[in-house]
């Protein structure tokens, strides 16, 4: 579930393209936020973050390759589209912006504070919170799995830059890789690759065979 989760962030205006304008009639009763608050909005398969500044302004990171060639803040500031932000991933450029709640949540749920339950650290007041979100604002370079809109929000409202679903992520793939099963198909495609290309060596058998050793003993 989590690898799908944070693989699809490049997946993530499909879902607010099928909801077209539908997405802007959603009103959000904006006096449950309050400045400071983190902000969560669930995905069909990922979450997306953000930092809640008063006055229906939300400070999130998203990725974005327009800044790489214009610099006209009329078109930056219009909304991240599908095309904008997968290519921004794959450029790993982004930025910290700051949108309306509507915007941000794109007529999905959204829940606050939520994280506070999962953090093992307390959260900063409010207006310091607010404070570090939009002392950050700016371009930045994006990383799908170091630095993404959640380590952002995670750092402006409890000081430290991790995510929890790149541990998930990454914890799940050292489970399938690091595995017996992985092991043993990875030395048997090794094999056949060896016997097709007719280059089955001493030198090229322990070449071969030394990477499903080390998954091996890793599992």
């Amino acid at each position: 579930m989590f690898p799908l989760q944070f693989l699809s962030l490049f997946f993530f205006a499909t879902k607010a393209v099928e909801v077209k304008e539908d997405k802007s009639k959603r009103k959000y009763d904006l006096s449950l936020y309050k400045r400071g608050d983190l902000l969560e909005v669930p995905r069909t398969l990922f979450t997306h973050f953000g930092i809640y500044l008063g006055d229906n302004k939300v400070a999130h990171l998203i990725p974005d390759i327009i800044p790489v060639f214009t610099k006209n803040q009329d078109i930056i500031k219009e909304m991240v589209t599908n095309s904008r932000l997968i290519m921004g991933v794959l450029a790993k450029v982004a930025s910290v912006r700051v949108d309306t709640v509507e915007d941000f949540a794109y007529g999905a749920e959204i829940l606050v504070n939520h994280m506070d339950k999962a953090c093992s650290r307390p959260p900063y007041q409010g207006e310091e919170v607010a404070r570090r979100a939009e002392k950050l604002l700016g371009s930045i370079t994006y990383s799908l799995l170091w630095y993404n809109c959640e380590h952002y929000v995670m750092y402006c409202r409890y000081g430290t830059c991790i995510s929890f679903q790149t541990y998930q992520f990454c914890k799940t793939v050292r489970k399938i890789v690091c595995s017996q099963k992985s092991a043993f198909l990875t030395a048997l495609l090794g094999v056949s690759v060896m016997l097709y290309l007719g280059s089955f060596t001493p030198l090229t058998l322990l070449l071969t065979l030394l990477c499903p050793f080390i998954l091996w003993m890793t599992s």
